[in-house]
């Protein structure tokens, strides 16, 4: 280890562990021990926290965990946490959100429901933070982050705090392109004023057409590919049903029958279960379709 870890345990006893288990943090329900896991408490703290570090270790940022897939041998690096003083929103103008990057998307789609602001509804629908949704320019219902995005402020591996505007981040379907030596702290947003009543029954309705389309209440990470940007080609989810039986599975890691781009852990399965799960499905609809799959979900190791 590159760094003083008695001194930095010291210094971050409370909010620091070793060895830390993150089965629980994702919801595959699959990883095993991080060597070190840090919540951060404040923006202060953690620019102290990166100073100490000094770039010397990897750094992995987790948010809600519903898009990553995480080993379970020991992950040789420091998992992020961010705590819930970067949970905050606020109305900076009649039609601008700041939210901090650990609000979950469900609740910024509701708050901007709560101050009578339209253009978020599909939010609603998205199981991830905003830290999460910014870096992978989540989205659906044909709408996605950038459209909302006016700024986003960050910090870097080296503790400097930056603002991007939206405009100087080149998004891309699914991609910020943003470096991954970031850690986003806050966002602004920009929505138009609408009727409450009227954002709820659209968020309503977007809810129940996700729910007859894709697997609930079941350990998933949502759409495990992205869809192909070419637009002769079909969906994802038509490529894969095209390709593999439906019922290939590997240990517990198995393919869901409502949504066949999302894959499931129907008990315990292992890591490389669902990586091999994966893999199977890529190779597959590669060599019946001549698609090169692309991964939608991070994978930790």
């Amino acid at each position: 280890m590159n760094i003083n870890l008695e001194q930095l345990l010291l210094e971050f006893k409370n909010n620091l562990k070793i060895d830390y288990d993150l089965k629980k943090k994702n919801w595959f329900n699959i990883g095993g021990i991080t060597k070190l896991y840090y919540k951060a408490d404040n923006l202060k703290e953690l620019i102290r926290f990166l100073k100490k570090i000094d770039n010397k270790e990897k750094i992995f940022i987790l948010g809600a965990g519903s898009n990553t897939l995480i080993t379970d041998k020991n992950y040789n690096g420091i998992v992020i946490k961010l705590s819930n003083n970067f949970n905050n929103m606020s109305i900076l103008s009649d039609d601008i959100i700041i939210a901090g990057s650990a609000v979950s998307d469900k609740s910024l789609s509701e708050f901007a429901m709560d101050n009578s602001l339209g253009g978020f509804e599909f939010l609603y629908c998205i199981p991830g933070t905003v830290g999460g949704g910014i870096k992978m320019n989540a989205g659906c219902f044909e709408r996605e982050f950038k459209d909302i995005l006016i700024s986003i402020q960050a910090i870097n591996k080296s503790g400097q705090v930056i603002t991007i505007p939206s405009k100087e981040i080149n998004f891309k379907y699914r991609d910020s392109g943003l470096s991954n030596d970031l850690i986003f702290l806050s966002a602004s947003f920009k929505g138009y004023k609408k009727n409450s009543d009227l954002i709820k029954k659209k968020m309503i309705d977007l809810k129940k057409k996700k729910e007859l389309a894709q697997p609930t209440r079941v350990k998933t990470s949502g759409s495990t590919f992205k869809n192909p940007l070419d637009q002769s080609s079909k969906k994802v989810w038509e490529l894969i049903k095209d390709s593999v039986s439906l019922d290939k599975s590997f240990g517990d890691a198995c393919i869901s029958q409502k949504h066949c781009n999302f894959f499931i852990n129907k008990g315990n399965a292992k890591f490389e279960d669902m990586k091999k799960l994966i893999e199977f499905v890529s190779k597959s609809v590669l060599k019946k379709t001549g698609v090169k799959l692309e991964t939608e979900i991070k994978i930790l190791e």
